[in-house]
């Protein structure tokens, strides 16, 4: 089963750092949030990406150009004109990149790369967001309940305290912390597609979050993984802060399919 990654917005509330590069190049841990995203996938045996690019995409092709000397040791004789790579670090990926334009919305963008799916089930998610979530049982539960759309959902940490006070005085009666069971689900990506998908996404001139998604729920074909476990996004530069912090401690739980079975 192929991956999507939809790679191509640009960024704008984490723009400290997206005005020089496409946000999923934003490192955390010193390797970009797509190599992590990529890695928590191949954790599970998906090797296969379609990477969706828009923003500055070009510097998301020279990453995959540069990886194999990147990621290993190199010996130069400048004289001689000789490189010797020293190591042979590399991935199992097929990693296919697909310019889907600067202003194309999501539905858009996954329609660009329709024929490299070839009419299979596939999955989705978004270069900007990470979770130590069970990919397998994610497709399992797809498989099982048959829609044509499951999302992973979770209910975000709780990040701001909430007070109990006097409306009418104003006076304040005590604080409560926000406790994760007290948010609403959200869509944290990590989605399962089946074909049929395309039916709904009309001309791709609307986020998927908007008309085909609303239509897939009127029409009973949309279905929600529960995922209690780690998701943060990299929205802001806040969030890249929390997760390096994550990494730098040793409690970065989806490092490399880290809660893999």
């Amino acid at each position: 089963m192929k991956v999507v990654i939809l790679a191509g917005g640009k960024g704008t509330r984490i723009s400290e750092e997206s005005k020089l590069r496409p946000k999923p190049l934003v490192t955390i841990g010193g390797k970009p949030i797509l190599w992590h995203i990529m890695k928590q996938y191949s954790a599970y045996g998906f090797h296969e990406f379609i990477i969706c690019c828009g923003y500055k995409g070009h510097m998301i092709k020279e990453f995959f150009v540069n990886y194999y000397m990147h990621q290993n040791n190199v010996f130069f004789d400048l004289c001689e004109e000789i490189c010797e790579v020293k190591d042979n670090i590399v991935e199992p990926w097929k990693v296919t990149l697909i310019d889907t334009g600067l202003e194309t919305l999501t539905a858009g963008r996954l329609l660009k790369v329709r024929k490299y799916l070839e009419e299979q089930p596939f999955m989705l998610t978004y270069g900007d967001g990470i979770a130590d979530i069970d990919i397998h049982q994610l497709v399992q539960y797809h498989q099982k309940h048959k829609k044509t759309v499951t999302i992973s959902a979770t209910k975000p940490e709780g990040r701001f305290g909430a007070l109990y006070m006097d409306e009418a005085t104003h006076e304040i009666k005590g604080f409560k912390e926000k406790a994760r069971d007290d948010q609403n689900w959200v869509n944290m990506g990590f989605m399962v597609m089946e074909p049929k998908i395309f039916d709904y996404l009309g001309k791709g001139e609307t986020m998927l979050e908007g008309v085909p998604f609303e239509k897939l729920a009127v029409d009973g074909q949309m279905d929600a993984y529960f995922h209690k476990g780690f998701w943060s996004p990299m929205d802001n530069m806040h969030d890249r802060e929390y997760l390096e912090n994550l990494i730098k401690s040793g409690k970065a739980s989806w490092v490399a399919g880290k809660n893999k079975v």
